[in-house]
């Protein structure tokens, strides 16, 4: 049976130990200055600074300047860094219903950002067995999803996954499930290879 297609980001299954991933985030901020939306499953990036105006969101806190680290949303491509993956957008209390968030519109965002945390993706091309344990880069070819509020990155297939210490992922894995199987569209377990929490390594 052929995979479907549906680009969905990066989406947190489990940590490198095997235990299931509990939920665990942490929050950072997105200014109002930046003009790129960001989706759940996106990867993201500290850029080094933080929030300089007082931030809360329902159910997360309030934040003073400077508790909240600032990102903006991974490049794609060798050495690109990534601390980690959006897992929700913080409800706003002018709209308890938000998905996603839109361009040029300040948030506090709950973001996966243990290094040791294996994630699911999809492949933008044919994967085949001889993929697992190769490095791999990230592509937007889809935009994310304004109606489920996803992201449509995926691992890029057209960069050939290698041994290159500066690819992004590091393949683990197909995804063990009915639905899935290698071929076009494959969704795949991944790590974080360029993650700035830690070093990344050169694949097998």
């Amino acid at each position: 049976m052929a995979n479907t297609d549906t680009p969905m980001g990066l989406r947190p299954i489990r940590h490198r130990n095997g235990a299931p991933y509990n939920g665990a985030v942490n929050y950072y901020s997105v200014p109002a200055s930046y003009g790129t939306a960001l989706f759940v499953g996106d990867p993201v990036v500290k850029t080094g600074t933080a929030n300089t105006t007082e931030l809360s969101a329902p159910g997360a806190g309030t934040f003073p300047i400077g508790t909240l680290p600032e990102i903006n949303k991974a490049a794609a491509g060798t050495t690109n860094r990534i601390t980690g993956v959006v897992v929700a957008v913080c409800a706003d209390p002018g709209n308890l219903g938000i998905i996603y968030n839109p361009a040029s519109t300040a948030a506090v965002i709950a973001v996966c950002d243990d290094p040791d945390v294996i994630f699911e993706i999809q492949s933008d091309g044919v994967s085949t067995a001889a993929m697992m344990g190769l490095n791999a880069v990230l592509v937007y070819t889809n935009a994310g999803s304004t109606v489920t509020g996803r992201s449509g990155a995926e691992l890029s297939i057209g960069t050939a996954p290698a041994t290159t210490v500066g690819f992004q992922l590091n393949i683990l894995r197909l995804v063990n499930r009915v639905d899935n199987e290698i071929g076009a569209f494959s969704k795949l377990e991944v790590r974080i290879n360029t993650h700035t929490e830690t070093n990344a390594v050169v694949g097998i």
